[in-house]
C-alpha cells in the first residue's frame, strides 16, 4: 500500500495530467481573419484606396469549415467566387462632407447596400490572373494569406463614363463598397471607401489579402 506521501505524490501528477489536457489550455490559439484592400491604377502607379475590412465571422466560420470538411462538392460552394461592387456605402451632403455608412457583416443575410457591378476571381472561369484568388504562405509562419486580384479592364464595364471626370457621386460605376462573395452567394467580408469612379479611361485593379492567423503570440 502507498505510503501518504507516495498517495499525495500520484494525486499531484494526476492533477498535472488533468491540467495540461484541459480544452482551457487547448483553446488558448484562435483562429483569426483580418483583411485589407488596395485599389490602384496598375498602369500609371496611382493608388486610390489602401483599407482594412470588416468580416462577416459567421459566414466566414461555415466557409472555413466546409472546405476543411471538403464538404464544397463539385459547385465549389464555399469557396470565394466574385468581387462584387457597389455605389451604397457613403452619403456627401451639399458641402461635400462624406459619411460612411457601417458594414453589413453582423448577419448571414448581409450584402452589399446597392450591387452595381460583380466579377468573377475564379481563375479556372477567368482564364487569367488578373482575375484571381490564390494562396500564400511562408515557413515558419503561423498565419497564410488569401490573395484575391480583381482587374477592371478599360473595357469594363460597359456603359461606364469616357473620362473619370463624373460628379454624380450616385453614378453607376462611382464605387464606394466592395465585397467578397462565395459561389453560395455569401457575403464574406464588406468595405467602405470614399468613392472611386471607374471610367473608360482608366485600367482598376483590386488587390484584397485576407490573412488567417493560427495564432496571435507574434503580434
Amino acid at each position: 500500500m502507498l505510503s501518504l506521501e507516495m498517495q499525495h505524490k500520484d494525486r499531484y501528477k494526476y492533477y498535472k495530467w488533468k491540467r495540461a489536457m484541459s480544452l482551457n489550455t487547448i483553446e488558448t490559439p484562435l483562429i483569426g481573419v483580418e483583411g485589407h484592400i488596395k485599389i490602384w491604377d496598375p498602369q500609371s502607379g496611382e493608388v486610390f484606396v489602401r483599407r482594412r475590412n470588416a468580416v462577416n465571422f459567421e459566414n466566414m466560420s461555415i466557409a472555413i469549415a466546409n472546405l476543411l470538411a471538403n464538404s464544397s462538392g463539385s459547385t465549389s460552394t464555399y469557396e470565394i467566387s466574385t468581387m462584387r461592387f457597389g455605389n451604397g456605402g457613403t452619403s456627401i451632403d451639399g458641402l461635400g462632407a462624406v459619411t460612411y455608412k457601417a458594414t453589413n457583416t453582423s448577419t448571414s443575410a448581409g450584402a452589399l447596400y446597392n450591387e452595381t457591378y460583380s466579377q468573377s476571381v475564379d481563375e479556372t472561369v477567368t482564364g487569367t490572373t488578373d482575375n484571381q484568388t490564390i494562396a500564400s504562405h511562408t515557413s515558419p509562419n503561423n498565419y497564410s494569406d488569401v490573395v484575391v486580384t480583381c482587374t477592371l479592364d478599360y473595357g469594363v464595364p460597359v456603359g461606364q463614363d469616357l473620362q473619370d471626370t463624373g460628379t454624380d457621386m450616385n453614378d453607376t460605376y462611382v464605387f464606394d463598397e466592395l465585397a467578397l462573395y462565395t459561389a453560395n452567394n455569401d457575403l464574406l467580408t464588406h468595405v467602405i471607401f470614399h468613392p472611386v469612379q471607374k471610367s473608360l479611361n482608366r485600367k482598376i485593379q483590386v488587390v484584397y489579402t485576407l490573412r488567417i492567423r493560427s495564432s496571435f503570440a507574434d503580434l
